[in-house]
């Protein structure tokens, strides 16, 4: 009857941790470059690299052999849920400007457009 009694405290107590479990808060962890639209959508073909960095900040990765293209990446884990994601745009550059843009976020209509 004792090992019963012991058994059956065991199976509580490991049962009441687990139940507890769940109650503890976890934080949002954000990583990365946050680009709003509104910021994405001021993006024009041949920007200049110090207009780019007006604009959207400074890049999170600068590719350490190729100084011409730089790569914005933000992610996102809930710590409450399971809801993680990540965004990246990678842009390329030629002497200086902007030549192509690639990644999750969408371009204006206006992006082919120069800005001079």
């Amino acid at each position: 009857m004792k090992k019963y009694l012991q058994f059956l405290f065991a199976v509580i107590v490991i049962t009441g941790t687990q139940a507890c479990s769940g109650f503890i808060f976890r934080i949002d962890i954000p990583q990365g470059n946050y680009l709003e639209e509104k910021d994405v959508e001021k993006l024009r073909i041949g920007m200049t690299k110090e207009q780019v960095i007006y604009v959207l900040g400074r890049p999170v990765v600068r590719d350490s052999f190729d100084h011409d293209t730089w790569y914005y990446v933000y992610s996102m884990k809930r710590g409450m849920t399971d809801n993680h994601f990540s965004k990246e745009m990678t842009i390329s550059f030629v002497d200086d400007k902007i030549v192509s843009v690639e990644g999750d976020m969408e371009l204006s209509e206006d992006f082919n457009t120069p800005l001079e």
